[in-house]
């Protein structure tokens, strides 16, 4: 088959790309290499195998280069991030997408499926079990309850206390300009392919993690930041009390499902959760990254917030283990794998307090009512 992958040079896209030429594929890359995670330009473990087109998805002439001749399209290509330009998320992500299906239909071109990555991110604050109202579904925590430390969520029914549960597919309320713009691509991808006769997958993958994830964008997840700064003896910051819930999953058991819904026709014009199986704490996942780099540092819990976050959120994953998939790795060997990746890598830039400041100067990390801050336990990791 030839395939093209969108955004191939990136941490997901580069490690599909890999499978698919190990599969005996052909495989072309379009990837506009873009600041901050492509800091450094073209990185080194592009394949030399694939065919390599610098280009963005939102320029037509790029994409109409890219998908000539090709059978499968992994659409991986995104902008993530935290910051406040709003309208490059739905350039990027939403336009990019509609403008794949806008070339196949006008050039009648013979694509035999369109996968597009998308995000946990979709289903916001997901599922909710309230004692007193049944399944609720919150929306975002208030900024004025989260200056008072008050983290958890309250039943948007009754107020009272709630219980997470596993999000399936059908839940559907993004609360940023990321998760709405994966949306969009979702909806796109579902309702042009069913309508014009693509098959078309979405995958909404949880936080994935491993090697080549990019040092340099503020988004990239906790694992990536744990790694980083006890990498530099630093101790990191956890946001809120670290007891958020967070469902994390290996980056090969990604491209496991990435090569699964390619090859399955019973995947098409659907939407499916790619967790890890198992919701972990912010600071289980600090213990883990501890105990990978043999550190005793301490994090710091400092009352900061990223407003926005969620508080709590793992994946159902059910829809997609029917289909014969399943999660095989645990964050231990993800952390151990990008330490490792981590080693091997020369002039790492310590990167960790510009991007903080970024955030802090975009308003993204917000702090907790002074009179509180003395109210803070010292945390105590034992390993």
């Amino acid at each position: 088959m030839r395939v093209l992958v969108t955004g191939g040079a990136g941490f997901i896209g580069s490690h599909t790309v890999d499978a698919l030429l190990a599969g005996g594929h052909s495989v072309r890359i379009l990837d506009n290499l873009s600041k901050p995670v492509h800091l450094k330009g073209r990185p080194d473990y592009i394949p030399v195998a694939a065919e390599f087109i610098l280009g963005d998805v939102r320029n037509r002439y790029d994409l109409e280069s890219a998908l000539d001749g090709v059978d499968i399209v992994f659409h991986l290509a995104a902008y993530q991030d935290y910051l406040t330009d709003f309208s490059k998320f739905f350039q990027v992500n939403a336009v990019g997408t509609a403008l794949i299906y806008e070339i196949i239909v006008a050039r009648k071109l013979p694509i035999q499926k369109v996968i597009v990555a998308s995000s946990q991110a979709v289903m916001g604050e997901g599922k909710y079990l309230c004692s007193r109202c049944g399944i609720v579904y919150p929306n975002i925590r208030s900024l004025s309850r989260l200056k008072k430390k008050q983290w958890g969520v309250g039943c948007p029914e009754c107020g009272g206390e709630v219980e997470s549960q596993p999000s399936p597919e059908s839940v559907i309320n993004p609360q940023n300009q990321y998760a709405m713009s994966k949306h969009s691509q979702e909806m796109i991808a579902i309702n042009l392919g069913q309508r014009y006769g693509i098959p078309s997958v979405a995958l909404r993958y949880s936080i994935v993690q491993g090697p080549r994830q990019s040092f340099y964008n503020a988004y990239s997840g906790a694992a990536r930041l744990f790694c980083l700064h006890l990498y530099f003896k630093k101790a990191p910051t956890i946001y809120e009390d670290g007891r958020q819930i967070r469902d994390y999953i290996n980056i090969m058991d990604v491209v496991a499902a990435n090569l699964l819904v390619m090859e399955s026709d019973k995947a098409n014009y659907q939407v499916f959760n790619v967790g890890g199986g198992r919701a972990y704490s912010v600071l289980e996942l600090f213990e883990i990254t501890a105990a990978g780099f043999k550190s005793k540092l301490e994090p710091r819990i400092s009352g900061e917030f990223r407003f926005g976050d969620t508080r709590h959120i793992m994946s159902d994953i059910s829809r997609l283990t029917r289909l014969g998939w399943r999660p095989r790795y645990t964050p231990e060997k993800s952390i151990k794998d990008y330490r490792n990746w981590l080693m091997e890598q020369g002039n790492i830039d310590d990167v960790m307090d510009y991007a903080a400041q970024e955030m802090v100067r975009q308003r993204v990390i917000r702090r907790v009512s002074r009179a509180l801050l003395p109210v803070e336990p010292k945390l105590t990791v034992n390993l």
